[in-house]
């Protein structure tokens, strides 16, 4: 396969970080694409950890919130290990109802000046996936959040405490890349980790789990001369 793309490829995102920080809505939000990266960045050697806003207790049809709150968290716990991620913290925010309230705002700062990233990945908080489906409430309110957390780090006036203000650059998959990275390494770390995603994938579709996530994984990078990419949109 080829990379179908009109015109010269990506420029490379830059390598020069430590540590990254995901920030996420739900458990499989990091799956369904970034997992890719985080293999490549945990292989490479980088720290990298998971900040989830709430347990996707209302993520599966038919199942009492407070059963799946608890599955969707050992299969994130699951997924984590795939992919070499030993941080993994749930704020319990509520699945469905996120805002960008301050005090959320408050737990992302201190979440950061926890755990100090030099990058920051977040999924797309755009209104749209690419200008034809509505993106979700819960992921456009904690990406605008998670922005406005890590500058709030930075001020010991607006969130006292210890200021961090370290991030580097801030990185949003799903919307329209400015960046790529070489993934081609851990392409098939991130197909175990979303397929460690069992039960939510099954109540999604009857096609096997393995199925499904080859193809959610595949369907995110573009390939050449027999290596894989997974796009960014870079932010500062």
């Amino acid at each position: 396969m080829t990379d179908t793309r009109v015109g010269p490829p990506l420029p490379h995102m830059p390598d020069d970080f430590s540590s990254v920080l995901v920030i996420v809505a739900h458990p499989d939000d990091p799956e369904y694409g970034i997992g890719s990266a985080v293999a490549a960045w945990t292989r490479a050697g980088k720290r990298v950890g998971y900040l989830l806003a709430s347990r996707g207790e209302a993520g599966i049809a038919g199942m009492d919130p407070s059963v799946c709150a608890t599955v969707r968290t050992k299969e994130q716990e699951a997924a984590c290990r795939e992919v070499g991620v030993e941080s993994l913290v749930f704020l319990d925010e509520p699945d469905g109802r996120i805002l960008a309230t301050p005090q959320l705002r408050t737990k992302i700062a201190h979440e950061v000046r926890r755990f100090r990233p030099e990058l920051v990945v977040l999924l797309n908080f755009q209104s749209t996936w690419g200008g034809r489906f509505f993106n979700s409430a819960d992921h456009r309110n904690l990406g605008q959040a998670a922005v406005d957390g890590i500058a709030d780090a930075g001020n010991e006036w607006i969130v006292p405490g210890a200021r961090y203000d370290g991030v580097g650059h801030i990185a949003e998959f799903g919307a329209d890349p400015t960046h790529r990275i070489d993934v081609t390494d851990g392409v098939e770390a991130a197909v175990a980790s979303l397929t460690c995603h069992r039960e939510y994938l099954s109540a999604l579709s009857d096609e096997p789990v393995e199925q499904q996530a080859r193809a959610q994984i595949d369907s995110t990078l573009t390939h050449e001369e027999g290596r894989s990419y997974l796009g960014f949109r870079l932010y500062g």
